[in-house]
């Protein structure tokens, strides 16, 4: 099975899961929101889907791996959507828990934004970083210099 079909399946698993059928599941029954807040939340869950779908891609493509932790890609990714992020798609599944909880304005989907957010940054840090200075040297400590963890260099 090739990378793209691999990444195919994990996006319909884990992203499509944590940023979609979990908060829909916890929205339950409420009311979508009208006017401008409808807007923005379709805009936020547009970009997450054009993040994600785009970086992994790039991955698939360009690193010849998948975005799962047992098939990760061979070469480091640096360009689409990596040139501005270390991690586009944790960004493309938060923007979408983002859009769910504006289309619902639902303080707990936030909630859950939140504690996706933690898991996230602590996976990130502990797991993926280390993982990624040991495999890819100079080069990821170059890259971490130059691309911001989650926003690009000079908005945060």
């Amino acid at each position: 099975m090739g990378p793209f079909l691999k990444t195919a399946l994990f996006t319909v698993v884990v992203p499509t899961s944590v940023a979609v059928l979990i908060p829909l599941v916890i929205a339950g029954d409420r009311a979508a929101e009208d006017g401008l807040a409808r807007v923005f939340a379709f805009l936020l869950l547009a970009v997450g889907a054009v993040l994600y779908l785009r970086s992994a891609w790039d991955f698939a493509s360009f690193g010849r791996g998948t975005p799962a932790i047992t098939d990760a890609p061979r070469r480091l990714v640096t360009r689409g959507f990596y040139r501005y992020t270390r991690n586009p798609m944790y960004v493309a599944v938060l923007s979408a828990i983002a859009g769910w909880a504006i289309l619902y304005a639902a303080p707990v989907l936030w909630a859950y934004g939140g504690v996706v957010f933690v898991f996230f940054s602590f996976f990130i840090r502990l797991y993926e970083e280390p993982r990624l200075t040991r495999e890819f040297g100079d080069d990821y400590a170059a890259y971490m210099k130059r691309v911001g963890r989650w926003l690009p260099r000079g908005m945060g």
